[in-house]
């Protein structure tokens, strides 16, 4: 398994209808291969141990958090796709970091989700909610996967292209969508709240 460090910066990335992106994330070790996807992230004291199966359509990923002042439990679950990514932030910047995870679909669509959880306090973890783009009849329309997520300052990015009726999977004509998500407290939990709509 080829392990490699990796410094990052996203003064470059993906998202291209907004300014320098910047990530606090500390060195971190990422394998991501035939034996599956592996990252260590830190920030602020605490840090996420990433892995996952990715042998399949469904895989097993299991996060280990170390750092944290009363729960350090591992959390283990079942996903459909494969790990692609993941980041560490603080998109609240109230000193503790959350984690987002980006298992992308198989076939054609490469549909991605997003798994992710806040370190409350720095005491343990809970869930972060993303709204169901399905439910948002105006920024869903036109949308058939190939989407992409990135944290971009202080905010959550979700980019994609838009088909017209008629496009084919691999030609789209509508431009490209971006959603701009804030993270904020819910009722319950955590919740990622659209804050702003970009299209180009």
């Amino acid at each position: 398994m080829n392990i490699k460090i990796i410094k990052y910066s996203f003064s470059a990335l993906m998202l291209l209808a907004l300014c320098s992106c910047s990530v606090n994330n500390k060195d971190n070790i990422t394998v991501n291969n035939s034996n599956g996807y592996e990252q260590i992230l830190e920030l602020q004291g605490i840090t996420f141990h990433i892995k996952a199966t990715n042998s399949g359509s469904i895989n097993q990923l299991e996060i280990t958090p170390s750092g944290l002042a009363i729960d350090n439990s591992i959390i283990k679950q079942e996903i459909e796709g494969s790990v692609s990514a993941a980041e560490i932030a603080d998109l609240n910047a109230d000193g503790s970091p959350e984690i987002y995870i980006y298992i992308s679909s198989a076939g054609s669509g490469s549909y991605t989700d997003l798994i992710a959880y806040s370190s409350n306090n720095k005491k343990s973890l809970s869930d972060i909610y993303l709204p169901v783009l399905s439910d948002d009849p105006v920024n869903s329309k036109g949308y058939m996967g190939h989407d992409e997520f990135a944290v971009v300052e202080n905010i959550l990015a979700r980019r994609f292209p838009v088909y017209k009726a008629g496009d084919t999977n691999s030609a789209p004509t509508g431009g490209m969508r971006q959603l701009q998500y804030k993270l904020v407290a819910g009722e319950a939990s955590w919740v990622l709240k659209l804050d702003k709509t970009v299209s180009f």
